[in-house]
């Protein structure tokens, strides 16, 4: 299996619009390309979905977030509160709209895009206690905002997906239960650069290995975690409680290919249920993709009917 022709096309034509920025350049320059290439190649939200803007009034600041809802949609819906990826330094509700909006047209579900704050302005802790706060935030207020209050899922894709578990581990901790489906594409879980799938993908396309490690930088720029905090190092511990169900994606030309493996591994050796879809033309960062490839658009799609019918089991 080789990499999908269309993807291959898309990186050829980025790389030539958008030239490559030296190696020592700052995050702002780097988040404003990221942007730059996004907005280029994003394709009209599609019109089946509605999208409306709110703020989590959280403690000391106030985060953004855009609500998607298919509209014809019937009855209270299940809410999936999403965090984008980006490496905890770029990325934001308009990087990722298209993947959102798509994952709520194929969900048939709420889907709550939180806006948190990035790296290196806001090392860890600060966006792993955004992603925990906007969270339970989220859940406080299903009813007020007129979602289902029975079923809840918490997702992300790259860096939104660790945000994503371990915002969902800590919530499970407070609340048991409260979380019934962890939904994580092409996850980032460990700090580590010699894993078969990192050396094999070392120089991308879509990350390479020195990105990665230039992130893990980033986020870790402020405060030191201790080796063993969950909040930066997802699979450090064994969790307390048995962790919600989960969807697992993980893209076989990707640095981070093994990084999906063991949280499968992980999450079930913790007695977790764990379904993996293993997209074997795909890259890292797909999902936002899938206005330029077809074969992206399949995986996405599929991803979402799939969170749908798990998020309305046994309803």
């Amino acid at each position: 299996m080789t990499i999908d022709a269309a993807l291959l096309r898309y990186y050829s034509a980025v790389e030539e619009a958008f030239p490559a920025l030296p190696p020592d350049a700052e995050a702002r320059a780097i988040r404003e390309r990221f942007s730059k290439v996004a907005q280029a190649y994003a394709r009209e939200r599609d019109e089946a979905v509605t999208a409306d803007d709110i703020q989590l009034d959280l403690e000391g600041r106030t985060l953004a977030a855009r609500i998607y809802k298919p509209k014809h949609a019937r009855g209270p819906l299940p809410l999936i509160v999403y965090f984008h990826g980006g490496g905890w330094v770029v990325g934001d509700l308009d990087t990722h709209d298209g993947l959102v909006a798509r994952l709520a047209r194929d969900s048939q579900c709420a889907v709550a895009s939180v806006d948190y704050r990035l790296a290196p302005e806001h090392p860890f802790p600060a966006p792993c206690e955004d992603a925990f706060d906007a969270l339970i935030w989220l859940a406080e207020h299903r009813s007020r905002l007129g979602f289902a209050t029975d079923r809840l899922a918490v997702g992300g894709d790259s860096a939104g997906a660790h945000l994503a578990l371990v915002a969902a581990r800590g919530a499970n901790e407070r609340v048991a239960g409260i979380v019934g489906l962890q939904l994580l594409l092409y996850p980032v879980m460990r700090r580590q650069f010699e894993s078969p799938s990192c050396i094999a993908n070392a120089n991308g396309p879509g990350l390479t290995n020195d990105e990665m490690k230039w992130y893990w930088t980033q986020f870790l720029s402020g405060e030191t975690p201790r080796e063993h905090d969950v909040r930066a190092f997802p699979l450090a511990e064994p969790f307390e409680r048995t962790p919600a169900p989960a969807i697992v994606v993980a893209a076989a030309f990707d640095p981070l290919y093994d990084d999906a493996v063991e949280l499968k591994r992980f999450l079930e050796a913790s007695g977790g249920r764990v379904e993996m879809i293993d997209a074997r033309d795909m890259t890292h960062g797909f999902g936002r993709m899938h206005g330029q490839s077809e074969a992206a658009l399949g995986w996405l799609r599929g991803i979402g009917e799939r969170a749908g019918e798990l998020l309305r089991a046994g309803r």
